[in-house]
């Protein structure tokens, strides 16, 4: 990886990048050495071509990093904590070495994208997810620190390999892990004046306790619960401006009930709620979801907590086909990470009920997706209003240039943690992120939106978090919840002010 020592200029390190016959691995460890050597290079490449190298800095390519993290060339740019550092931590964090740190990502590696517990390899994640708080946002690349709790794998490969260099035992849990935890939050708080938290894939069972438990001890969000749900609103509100019915007639169902679908249902049900002056258990009663038993309904034994609200009285049904003739839902979501769940039966019964069914394939990486634009479009003719996690090519069909949106959280978490970090905000209550999807979903002409573009170019992110940051700033300010600064008249200004590596111009 020489090509990434100093001297080479960033036209031949994109040229390395858009050779087609270099494996997408080997471009991820060509930034990485960057990086690590040659820092002005890399933040040029990331700055200036961020939507380019997104999908190696990040998904999908961040999957395959994390599933053999401790077999590659590399050197973590995070800080790893064991069980090891227990009564330890905050006099481990201030080993890190920049003092100033604002926004910290922590995962456990238990569920990584869609593949599962990766245990140590899970720093890769955070790795990942650091990088867009500089590249969309602003965030000065020495206030974060990406961070994994190593507390044990339970992935037997990992065990198994020689190479592996995270903790081998089983994975910690109950009052252990719940004490580590508390340790890590504690030691954060006392560590940092003010330290922005987002939790990144941490397993179910941990997931919506971690963020309940701390919501309020300190400035905290969950990405995969939160941004995710932020993300897929909007996704929905740009959807329907091209179907022409409001979020008031819509019929949500959900393939995957975890903690992503489950946490896309309640904001749908809040704006629904806050929007449409619907009861909250009435809007709940709009989303549906089916977990690996079946359709969740009132009549299942022995549900998990988050699935609860949203077991409807409804007849129960095994099958995803079944449901939707059933049910006639105007949009399906899948969060499943189950590769091709949307087969060509599927796609038909949502093109029979809809004249554009709205058909999101969320999960990560690729190889999980429930289904691809290409089959979409090819089975509603045309006619799906599309949106996934990872990205696919445009096409072409019956002579119209079409393109597949990508849902990527990376829209929302930077500019809502930067905004939390500049007010120096005490908690995010959800009403941020209700308020920062009706913003992103208005962002693009009626005739973007029909070619498919139900986003803004990523290219564009930092004017597109500049213009989120601004008004979640100026909504957390307020309403109190943050501090600092006083008397701001332009709030995007003085966002734009406070980005790193951006002049204060915009181009939106």
């Amino acid at each position: 990886m020489a090509l990434a020592s100093q001297g080479v200029t960033v036209d031949r390190a994109l040229a390395f990048l858009r050779d087609p016959a270099t494996k997408d691995i080997h471009k991820y460890l060509y930034l990485r050495f960057a990086q690590q050597f040659s820092p002005k290079l890399f933040y040029d490449i990331l700055l200036c071509h961020v939507q380019e190298v997104l999908p190696y800095v990040y998904t999908p390519t961040v999957g395959e990093a994390c599933q053999y993290y401790c077999n590659l060339p590399i050197v973590p740019q995070g800080m790893r904590l064991t069980l090891q550092d227990k009564g330890q931590i905050l006099t481990k964090l201030k080993t890190w070495t920049q003092p100033l740190v604002k926004v910290v990502v922590v995962t456990d590696g238990e569920r990584i994208l869609g593949l599962g517990d990766l245990g140590a390899g899970g720093l890769g994640i955070s790795e990942g997810k650091i990088l867009l708080y500089t590249a969309a946002a602003g965030v000065p690349p020495e206030h974060c620190l990406p961070l994994c709790v190593d507390v044990g794998t339970n992935n037997e490969r990992l065990l198994a390999d020689p190479e592996y260099k995270g903790l081998r035992q089983k994975r910690l849990e109950g009052a252990p892990y719940d004490e580590f935890m508390a340790e890590l939050v504690g030691a954060l708080k006392a560590w940092q004046p003010h330290v922005l938290l987002q939790f990144e894939d941490f397993g179910n069972h941990n997931a919506f306790r971690l963020l309940s438990k701390y919501q309020d001890q300190i400035c905290c969000f969950n990405d995969d619960i939160q941004g995710t749900a932020c993300i897929t609103l909007a996704g929905i509100l740009a959807a329907l401006r091209v179907t022409g019915r409001p979020l008031s007639e819509q019929v949500i169902l959900f393939y995957g009930a975890g903690e992503a679908g489950t946490g896309i249902g309640e904001l749908i049900a809040l704006a629904l709620h806050k929007h449409h002056r619907m009861p909250m258990a009435e809007a709940r009663r709009r989303c549906f979801f089916m977990d690996s038993q079946g359709l969740v309904c009132a009549s299942r034994q022995k549900l998990q907590a988050h699935k609860i609200p949203f077991a409807h009285d409804v007849e129960f049904c095994k099958d995803l086909t079944t449901a939707i003739h059933r049910l006639k839902p105007t949009a399906l979501i899948g969060v499943s990470t189950i590769a091709k769940a949307f087969d060509g039966e599927v796609l038909k019964a949502m093109a029979s009920i809809n004249e554009r069914p709205i058909i999101f394939p969320l999960s990560n990486p690729t190889s999980k997706s429930e289904c691809t634009f290409a089959e979409a479009v090819a089975v509603t003719n045309g006619q799906v209003v599309f949106a996934s996690g990872s990205p696919f090519p445009p096409l072409t069909h019956d002579g119209l240039h079409l393109h597949p949106a990508q849902a990527n959280n990376a829209y929302i978490f930077p500019c809502v943690g930067h905004a939390a970090v500049l007010c120096q905000c005490r908690s995010i209550p959800e009403d941020i992120f209700l308020a920062a999807a009706y913003a992103l979903a208005d962002m693009q002409p009626k005739a973007e939106l029909l070619k498919g573009h139900l986003f803004p170019p990523f290219a564009a992110i930092k004017d597109v978090s500049a213009v989120l940051g601004g008004r979640v700033l100026k909504y957390m300010c307020d309403n109190k919840l943050g501090s600092v600064p006083q008397r701001v008249e332009d709030w995007e200004a003085f966002y734009r002010l406070h980005m790193w590596g951006l002049f204060p111009t915009s181009k939106l």
